[in-house]
């Protein structure tokens, strides 16, 4: 089988996904590297899987099982592999997915018990760990709210290392309308926030009902008008001597305490 170079229409096609306004277009984003491809497969979401000599070597059990259930899998060059990717040294592993948004009214429609929600989050990096951390807590979705980075981002989908395709994901521009969608579902809207009224430590009561996280964007925080709407507003105690947290692990920190309620036998 003759590889594919990096000047073949569809691997042509398929770098133009590395921009927002193409992935937009065509419904379509990529996926790299054996976790993500991994999780992309096991959901279906897969159109098409571009793979290098060295990669099918390394997981050939992975391009194989991608064959045997249906989905195109086609060799490219090195050079090609290179165009594909986004990382220095590309993994040689590359899938052409379907979005994977949904409407903020299918994530709420499932009854969810524990969502984050960051507020304008602006780095793709930290949107990809938040979603990995919602994932691992077995928080039930992540709803990206206002002027915020693309999911399907490339950075962001490294950083999710395949999670992106296992918690639901929604979009919605507008925040007064979407906090205002999340409590007319009966969800408690929580606001991380430094001076916060309520302990982190004293909040185990409010995390037996249904629960949004409001986290706010990395540079500015939650603005104060967003964080007044909140039901509550949690404080994280800080014992040493940090002046804060940033926005991934204070996520972490608060949707763990959470799911430590939630989940108790």
């Amino acid at each position: 089988m003759d590889a594919l170079s990096e000047r073949n229409p569809r691997v042509v096609s398929a770098v133009k996904l590395h921009r927002a306004a193409n992935r937009r277009k065509t419904g379509q984003f990529l996926a790299e590297g054996a976790n993500s491809v991994t999780a992309a497969l096991d959901t279906g979401r897969v159109r098409e899987l571009f793979y290098s000599a060295g990669a099918a070597a390394r997981e050939h059990e992975l391009v194989a099982g991608a064959a045997g259930s249906g989905v195109r899998t086609t060799l490219v060059s090195d050079r090609a592999a290179q165009a594909l990717g986004e990382t220095v040294t590309a993994p040689g592993l590359v899938a052409v997915c379907e979005l994977i948004d949904v409407p903020l009214a299918e994530v709420l429609a499932a009854e969810p018990r524990m969502l984050a929600v960051p507020v304008e989050i602006a780095e793709p990096g930290n949107a990809g760990t938040l979603i990995r951390v919602a994932d691992s807590v077995g928080a039930d979705g992540v709803v990206l709210v206002g002027e915020t980075v693309d999911p399907h981002n490339g950075k962001c989908v490294r950083a999710s290392a395949g999670s992106l395709f296992h918690v639901p994901i929604a979009r919605s521009r507008d925040i007064t309308e979407t906090l205002d969608s999340i409590a007319a579902a009966g969800i408690t809207l929580l606001a991380t926030a430094a001076n916060g009224e309520i302990d982190l430590d004293d909040a185990d009561e409010l995390f037996t009902a249904p629960v949004a996280w409001l986290f706010g964007n990395e540079a500015h925080g939650l603005a104060p008008a967003v964080a007044a709407r909140a039901d509550h507003r949690i404080r994280i105690p800080i014992r040493g001597r940090a002046e804060s947290l940033n926005l991934a692990t204070a996520a972490s920190i608060c949707l763990y305490a959470n799911s430590r309620v939630r989940y108790a036998k």
